[in-house]
């Protein structure tokens, strides 16, 4: 990252000086690597705990680098002849700042030693407590977001069998018209039948008084055709007649 950001700072100044050929391939190496677009497959997850290092801050990675080629003191060397040609060259120079930086540093590491441990394993229970309250609360949205969905699979459910409640709403509607229709029928048939029931009544008692009448003019008639002696002779042709159906009893008996 610094080597990139070292090369674009002194790019533009190297132009100036470079042949045209050099000065492409400087621009080019200016550019980033990674051209291509990002891929979209799920990334790893990062490391719980760092690769091991030396003297606090090299990685071993770099010591397995320089096995093969220098042996096991060449990394070693490596970084004490750096440290001598720096110093050598005076492009370090050692003054107070130096002295300061080695106290801050010690002091650092000292703290890094002593504190490190109980720092880490509160750092350690804040993560855990946060992960925890993460996790509860994406089971909390997933068992919401579970009963989501099955409350949409039931309104899913419901919407499909809507047609046979409309089927049997309207069926239930066309039978109460029909029984509307039909009760307004009997209601007419009812109405009708006691106009005619009352019709029939009025003639037969009409008839019946007519009939009534006729008897008692006859009646009456009759009375007044018939004289006193005729009265008379036909009470008495009654009694003899009587009198004959008694004597014929007896005799039969």
């Amino acid at each position: 990252m610094l080597s990139r950001l070292a090369l674009r700072a002194l790019a533009p100044a190297a132009l100036r000086s470079q042949v045209p050929s050099l000065s492409v391939g400087v621009v080019h190496l200016s550019r980033p690597l990674h051209t291509t677009q990002q891929h979209l497959a799920p990334l790893p997850p990062l490391p719980e705990k760092g690769g091991k290092v030396r003297l606090g801050v090299i990685p071993e990675e770099f010591f397995q680098f320089l096995y093969p080629k220098t042996g096991v003191t060449g990394p070693y060397m490596f970084g004490t002849g750096l440290l001598l040609y720096l110093l050598s060259k005076e492009i370090y120079v050692i003054n107070h700042e130096t002295i300061a930086g080695i106290c801050i540093v010690g002091l650092l590491i000292y703290g890094v030693k002593k504190y490190g441990n109980d720092v880490a394993a509160f750092a350690d229970k804040l993560v855990e407590e946060r992960i925890a309250a993460a996790t509860a609360v994406k089971n909390d949205t997933i068992t919401y977001l579970e009963k989501a969905i099955e409350e949409e699979k039931k309104e899913q459910w419901r919407a499909e069998g809507r047609h046979y409640l409309f089927d049997a709403k309207r069926n239930n509607i066309a039978m109460l018209l029909e029984t509307n229709y039909r009760e307004r029928l009997l209601n007419v048939y009812s109405e009708v039948k006691k106009r005619l029931d009352y019709q029939v009544a009025m003639q037969h008692l009409k008839r019946r008084k007519e009939q009534d009448h006729m008897i008692g003019w006859v009646e009456r008639s009759v009375r007044q055709s018939i004289t006193p002696q005729q009265e008379k002779e036909s009470i008495a042709k009654c009694i003899l007649d009587l009198k004959a159906l008694s004597k014929s009893a007896r005799a039969t008996v």
